[in-house]
């Protein structure tokens, strides 16, 4: 399908709820318990037993809550689509949804031991993302960590008719510089940076912690 970098839309937040909606089951299988096993077994080593875990864009709640919670750790999602968290109230019940902007999500400091954002930063306008990595360091506890998948190079604009269904899809992302520059800026040390291949792009995942001493901010 055609991508193309139009004018921002008035609320791009407002296409990537109801695309969200409209794609999904095309976007992601009740069974796709596979998809990015490694990452999420790497961070359930990492984690205490029965730790708090916040997937922020969570989707139905697979694979990430669901392992997670199959794992033992107690997990809240947020997602901005409806049909989403619809989904993973009913696919992954032990975990707990809210169905709500991610960017304006508020949540106590120092509640979670880890915070996962896989490919959810990158539906939010860049200011929010900047915003939103500073909350997520407070919101982790001495030594908790951050995974998270976001832009290679930066790139904003639409695709019509995102996987084939019926709605279009809206991105906006820096390059993976820029975002290591931003977890720096929110107190938090990236620990591992890698290129994740997509087709004839990439994405950049980084693994960052929070200090485990008192003086983070």
């Amino acid at each position: 399908m055609e991508r193309h970098d139009p004018p921002l839309p008035p609320d791009p937040k407002d296409v990537v709820r109801h695309g969200y909606n409209a794609v999904s089951m095309l976007y992601r299988r009740a069974d796709e318990d596979h998809v990015y096993a490694d990452w999420i077994a790497d961070l359930d080593a990492r984690l205490p037993r029965r730790a708090t875990v916040l997937d922020l864009g969570c989707g139905c709640g697979v694979p990430v809550a669901r392992a997670l919670d199959r794992a033992g750790h107690a997990v809240t999602g947020v997602d901005i689509s409806d049909v989403q968290i619809d989904r993973a109230r009913s696919l992954v019940p032990g975990a707990y949804f809210i169905r709500a902007d991610a960017a304006r999500v508020a949540f106590p400091d120092r509640g979670f031991d880890a915070v996962v954002c896989l490919y959810s930063l990158i539906h939010m306008p860049l200011r929010d993302q900047r915003r939103l990595l500073l909350r997520i360091a407070r919101w982790l506890r001495p030594g908790g960590r951050l995974l998270a998948t976001v832009g290679q190079q930066a790139w904003t604009g639409t695709e019509d008719g995102w996987l084939g269904g019926p709605a279009p899809m809206w991105w906006s992302h820096a390059d993976s510089d820029t975002y290591a520059e931003w977890i720096a800026e929110a107190g938090l040390t990236v620990t591992d940076r890698r290129i994740v291949p997509e087709g004839e792009s990439a994405h950049a995942l980084f693994w960052a912690r929070s200090p485990l001493g008192d003086g983070f901010v």
